[in-house]
């Protein structure tokens, strides 16, 4: 671990909120040119910790140093000029604009009454240049890939000149090549003397890049961990307090009849260019089929498909027997089918609903939540009470908006609504982005159970790991096809990884085995 200088430092630093004690009397230090980990459950305080150095918070106890110096930070903008930079979980990008004009906004260069663009692009072309960043300032934040859209955050820090990066769960939605290039990155940054704060869940990455470990766990610091002398069993006891099972334990699978096939299906992407091209496979109950791809290979429209969300350009599919093709979700959800989204966000929730009505957004009309066209406010408080007590959701506060939540608390309330509901089909996509490593134990057991209990599982995951532990059969994509499906003996890393790149087996056939 580096001796290096304190650059920043917080010292007793408390915040409370109505019911919620989130930080308490925490202490950190990040030293110069050091990749400090920050680690804990969902609802740990992490990103409250890191809001308040950013000025998005202010501390109720406690100060805050910046090499050395006591300081005030009444907002962003006393971060920015202090040299702090953040990049947050969900990216403060405006699609229509520019990645030159993203990076000026708040920051504008100007002559006169005239916005100097080309000051910015060609600063924006130098950075890009120096940190690898390969970004092209020309191109509209809408049509880069997520990778892409994580590097103009970082420029967006670089170019207010930040030597204090935050970097909140900056892995949780990129492919294992783009975490490798942002480690790139991140080591070009260091050399540069810049000194960056990690938060993840990702405990293999956390021993990779990180050069010292801070641990909150309900608020306060756990405890402190050298990556070097540390495993990622040894992390996951330090965040939740208790051994975590980090393999899934299950029994072989028993499938049974066939609850989804698809034939011949075609989607096409928001551009309305061919994203899947004449997809077929089944699903039988109690079963995994794991869906294995680089992201934006067609998954997520698939997915889509399955669920209503998006249209069919061809192709048919059916649930239990039943065509479903082009239903709406609320008929595809009546058939027995639980969603939980890619974009939680978009898809998963209404931010501006409570918790309580957000764990009923499928079922809120149905018998057991409304009586005529009256809802029972009181049988939907108390399904939600069990729920997030099931779940963890923190804070436990069910009448709390749920857009307010951290966003591993917000899929736990995803997850929680479909998990609970009786599906004979659960189409999982993401299931356990930017969740803890003892909320993904409770959530692969929960998967388990119910492929146990007879339900089809269809697991879209860019996590291989965790298609891997869970699949029985792999399916593998490739630019909108299913090029192999595999048994789970036959998907070791090396075969998945050849597929995942396009390398085809040779006369195998696919198509709805």
């Amino acid at each position: 671990m580096t001796t290096a200088p304190p650059v920043l430092e917080a010292r007793g630093i408390t915040k409370r909120f109505p019911g919620v004690l989130a930080n308490d009397k925490v202490n950190l230090t990040l030293r110069k040119g050091q990749v400090l980990g920050l680690l804990g459950e969902n609802g740990a305080g992490k990103s409250t910790l890191m809001n308040m150095i950013y000025g998005l918070y202010t501390p109720d106890e406690g100060e805050i140093l910046v090499n050395g110096e006591p300081v005030q930070i009444a907002g962003p903008k006393d971060a920015i000029e202090l040299g702090i930079g953040m990049v947050h979980q969900h990216f403060q990008l405006v699609d229509v604009l520019t990645v030159t004009e993203n990076v000026m906004l708040g920051n504008e260069s100007v002559s006169g009454p005239f916005l100097r663009r080309d000051r910015a692009r060609r600063e924006i072309q130098g950075l890009s240049r120096e940190y690898g960043l390969d970004v092209d300032p020309d191109a509209l934040i809408a049509d880069l890939p997520v990778g892409v859209q994580q590097r103009v955050e970082i420029i967006k820090a670089l170019y207010r000149h930040a030597d204090i990066l935050i970097l909140d769960e900056p892995t949780a939605v990129l492919t294992p090549q783009e975490t490798r290039g942002l480690f790139k990155i991140m080591r070009a940054l260091l050399d540069r003397g810049v000194s960056i704060i990690f938060i993840s869940h990702k405990l293999k990455e956390v021993l990779e890049i990180c050069d010292d470990v801070v641990v909150l766990r309900r608020g306060a610091v756990a405890g402190h961990a050298d990556p070097q002398e540390s495993t990622e069993a040894s992390l996951a006891s330090l965040m939740v307090g208790r051994d975590v099972l980090l393999d899934v334990d299950k029994a072989e699978a028993k499938p049974g009849d066939e609850i989804l096939n698809v034939v011949n299906l075609r989607v096409n992407d928001d551009r309305g260019l061919p994203a899947v091209e004449s997809l077929s496979f089944g699903l039988q109950r109690g079963e995994i089929l794991g869906i294995a791809g680089v992201q934006g290979n067609g998954q997520t429209e698939l997915v889509e498909a399955l669920t209503g969300l998006r249209a069919l350009a061809d192709g048919r599919f059916f649930i239990k027997g039943v065509e479903i093709s082009g239903a709406s979700p609320r008929k595809v959800t009546e058939m027995g089918v639980g969603h939980v989204p890619e974009n939680r966000q978009r898809d998963g929730m209404v931010a501006g609903f409570s918790v309580m009505h957000n764990l009923v957004l499928c079922t809120y009309y149905q018998n057991a939540y409304s009586r005529f066209i009256v809802v029972d406010e009181r049988a939907i408080a108390e399904n939600a009470r069990e729920l997030v007590n099931q779940y963890d959701v923190r804070p436990p506060i069910i009448n709390n908006i749920a857009g307010e939540l951290s966003g591993g608390n917000q899929q736990k309330v995803i997850v929680a609504r479909e998990f609970s509901r009786d599906v004979d089909l659960l189409i999982a996509a993401q299931p356990t982005r930017g969740l803890d490593v003892g909320s993904i134990e409770f959530i692969h057991r929960q998967i388990i159970r119910m492929r146990d209990a007879g339900a089809g599982i269809l697991l879209v995951s860019s996590e291989l790991d965790e298609v891997l532990s869970l699949a029985d059969r792999v399916a593998v994509m490739f630019e909108g096809e299913i090029i192999d499906i595999l048994s789970i003996a036959e998907a070791d890393r090396d075969t998945v990884g050849l597929r995942m790149a396009g390398v085809r087996a040779e006369n195998r056939m696919v198509a709805g085995s």
